[in-house]
């Protein structure tokens, strides 16, 4: 009996198969072979929904219109230029994959959001993969669609024209699920624009030479993740959001900040490196968020706090070596490190029960940090009776004091032991 029924099984499924030929438009998939001199376009529209279109390597000037479900694969790096005309690619349908070109040359119209690749709603699951996307005003501008994936490119902008006049290097808009993974990008205007996309994971991508690495608005439940960004205006930018997760990134560097939370609830911002930046983080009007395990190094300003950023909790970080911890405007004093502590270089208080925990509460902004803001020169005296005295004075006498961030029990050790190794940063 069970011969019986396993062959049963191969006749069904030899017959399904030979009905599957006998339905009109049906065609197992091909692949299809382009070679120099002739046209991708052209391939492109011979090809069924399944094919792949192969790429041999050459230069291509053509504008590419995928409007059928295929793969899109280049062949030891062919180049498909714009001529700086329009979009390079557009994609208008769903499943569709573009991997191994370069593609360059789009057009320079703002207006028309002109791109390397450019992916219209409703093409879900498009796939963008290990392509080099240079001198195109966007390089991929990606609206209204579920689960894309843009990996591994190397996109660079229009060097020669001014920033503002620039796209980004990613744009995503109203998009859910997106993976944007180990892209390197530079001399766009900034790196990853996104707004209004949920649920999304940002992973290793390196972003540097531009506005801002990553500029993020209106978007929840995504995670930031092992991502770097140098040399730039701003590092990593979330305004207007909630529910994030800020994770393992490094931020160096960025002449204005490093890290900028403003108007942002609910998220776990940790394990974050920001070092030789004008502002390590700029935190502006966040409320209930967790801000733990960061080490905040050589900084101009190791954070600046203001507009109503109450009921956070600040814990297990590293202020060292900033030459303003912290820059604090409010009317009223801010507690941070309730359950373990942070670390503050410039703490010179004592540990008399060897607890690892300062005996008194340090003061990121008393009388002597501003004096010392205004007169340097003051910090060779930190550690002098004269110094301590003044503290003591401001602490008795509240007349002369201002409202601060107050950690009661400052560590007296960094929490990352190994924090000396990311100075060659702070000089870039």
């Amino acid at each position: 009996m069970a011969v019986l029924t396993r062959g049963f099984g191969l006749r069904a499924s030899c017959f399904g198969l030979f009905a599957a030929f006998l339905v009109p438009g049906w065609s197992p998939a091909a692949e299809r072979v382009v070679q120099p001199g002739e046209s991708i376009a052209q391939a492109v529209r011979q090809a069924r929904a399944g094919d792949t279109v192969v790429v041999e390597r050459g230069d291509y000037v053509e504008h590419l219109v995928i409007d059928k479900r295929l793969t899109l694969r280049g062949r030891n790096r062919p180049t498909v230029s714009g001529a700086d005309q329009g979009d390079v690619i557009r994609v208008k349908v769903p499943d569709v994959v573009i991997e191994g070109f370069i593609i360059r040359d789009s057009g320079a119209d703002l207006t028309a959001q002109n791109a390397g690749i450019y992916v219209e709603p409703g093409a879900h699951r498009v796939a963008i993969r290990h392509n080099d996307l240079v001198y195109n005003l966007f390089g991929t501008w990606v609206e209204g669609v579920e689960k894309p994936v843009i990996q591994g490119n190397l996109i660079t902008g229009k060097r020669d024209v001014q920033s503002a006049q620039r796209g980004n290097g990613i744009q995503l808009y109203n998009t859910t699920g997106a993976q944007v993974l180990d892209n390197h990008i530079s001399f766009t205007r900034d790196g990853i624009y996104v707004d209004v996309s949920h649920h999304a994971v940002f992973r290793g991508n390196k972003m540097h030479h531009l506005r801002y690495g990553t500029h993020y608005m209106n978007s929840y439940y995504n995670l930031w993740e092992k991502n770097e960004t140098y040399l730039n205006r701003g590092g990593l930018a979330l305004m207007e959001v909630r529910d994030q997760v800020v994770r393992d990134n490094v931020a160096w560097g960025n002449s204005d900040h490093g890290i900028m939370l403003r108007t942002i609830q609910d998220a776990v911002v940790e394990r974050n490196v920001v070092v030789g930046n004008g502002k390590g983080f700029f935190v502006y009007d966040a409320e209930y968020n967790t801000i733990r395990d960061n080490l905040v190094l050589a900084n101009r300003v190791g954070v600046h706090l203001w507009a109503g950023s109450y009921r956070n909790a600040v814990d297990g970080n590293d202020f060292i070596n900033n030459y303003e911890q912290v820059r604090y405007v409010a009317t009223r004093d801010e507690p941070w490190g309730r359950e373990r502590g942070n670390y503050w270089s410039n703490y010179a208080g004592w540990d008399r029960d060897g607890d690892g925990a300062g005996d008194n509460a340090y003061q990121a902004t008393d009388i002597v940090d501003r004096l010392t803001t205004t007169h340097p020169s003051v910090k060779l005296l930190l550690a002098s009776p004269a110094v301590q005295a003044l503290r003591a004075a401001a602490r008795t006498f509240p007349l002369l004091r201002s409202t601060s961030v107050i950690d009661e029990r400052p560590r007296m050790r960094p929490w990352h032991a190994d924090w000396s190794r990311w100075l060659e940063y702070a000089g870039h």
